[in-house]
């Protein structure tokens, strides 16, 4: 029985910074890359494709993908981009598949951003079903935010995944299962 399981995650967010600023920075897959929590660009291949990997931590679960990153695309004049990630868990034992759209748009602060990612996990880390998925992914992504506003502001960050966090979600959704009962585990 092989166990697959998508999230789909949206998250809208100020910056104080102009757009050209913000989008140079969204644009540039080296500059994005290090905003996500354990993930890491390993290599160059052309203008649009890049090797990398994302180590995952939760609980006593260890992993580590190995994978592609495309820029599917990157629109300048409308402020647009649509990343795609590919990865294979490197023990063999699933794999996981990502495509994150963004879009900026000036605001009286400076920029409003807008994400949505669809990730689709297959084998071990499916099993923990598509509510911890939302939530450990809702983490990565405020995670990610903060990260990418302290990378414009030039400041200090950690990439680092919080683990901490992590478990906080992991046991929320077992408690929260208990609690909720049986109707819950058709989802």
């Amino acid at each position: 029985l092989i166990r697959k399981m998508e999230a789909i995650i949206e998250k809208s967010f100020e910056i104080e910074e102009p757009i050209d600023k913000v989008w140079a920075n969204l644009s540039n897959p080296m500059e994005v890359a290090s905003c996500v929590p354990g993930a890491a660009i390993t290599q160059q291949i052309d203008d649009t494709h890049y090797k990398g990997e994302v180590k995952l931590k939760f609980g006593p679960i260890k992993a580590q993908y190995d994978g592609d990153i495309e820029m599917v695309e990157l629109d300048s004049s409308a402020y647009r981009m649509v990343m795609s990630g590919k990865g294979l868990d490197s023990k063999g034992k699933g794999s996981a598949d990502m495509i994150m759209n963004g879009d900026l748009q000036s605001s009286d602060l400076g920029t409003n951003v807008n994400f949505k990612m669809t990730v689709t996990i297959v084998g071990t880390l499916a099993q923990f079903g598509s509510r911890l998925i939302n939530d450990v992914s809702d983490q990565l992504l405020n995670q990610f935010i903060a990260n990418f506003k302290a990378q414009l502001a030039g400041q200090e960050f950690d990439n680092n995944l919080s683990a901490g966090s992590m478990m906080v979600s992991v046991l929320k959704s077992k408690i929260g299962g208990i609690f909720k009962g049986k109707d819950e585990s058709s989802s």
